[in-house]
């Protein structure tokens, strides 16, 4: 069992973890041991999840979200199997906590009269700087 917050927890049957073994450098130890972890999330079957947070879910996690709803975490940062399972399902629930929070609605504002005259002021003044940089008559 995961605890996200107060209201979300995830149960075990939702998490399934595979060990393989990671790339780059660790001599025999990453010939030998699988320490890297791949942590996918049934997201979509998830009962705890509310739909909101789903789809911000979904949202947020982009390439790690597949065609059947689930979300896969991978960690091999560390040469220690526990530490890359810790570091995954921290990672799982930093993102839920994430999509629990409703994005602000934005409000659109109309630029204030004084803004726009600044603006076209300033246009004119780089204007007439420009201008003057053109070829010089022989008056």
């Amino acid at each position: 069992m995961l605890v996200v917050n107060e209201q979300i927890t995830l149960q075990d049957w939702e998490l399934t973890e595979q060990f393989m073994r990671a790339s780059g450098p660790g001599g025999q130890n990453v010939n030998k041991v699988s320490t890297a972890v791949e942590l996918r999330f049934e997201a979509e079957r998830s009962p705890s999840i509310p739909a909101q947070v789903k789809s911000r879910l979904k949202r947020l996690a982009g390439r790690r979200w597949t065609k059947e709803g689930a979300l896969i975490i991978q960690c091999d940062e560390t040469r220690s199997q526990a530490r890359n399972r810790d570091i995954a399902r921290d990672r799982l629930v930093e993102l839920i906590r994430k999509a629990t929070i409703k994005p602000k609605r934005r409000i659109a504002t109309k630029p204030t009269y004084g803004s726009q005259q600044r603006r076209l002021k300033a246009k004119k003044v780089r204007g007439a700087v420009k201008n003057l940089r053109g070829r010089v008559d022989d008056d």
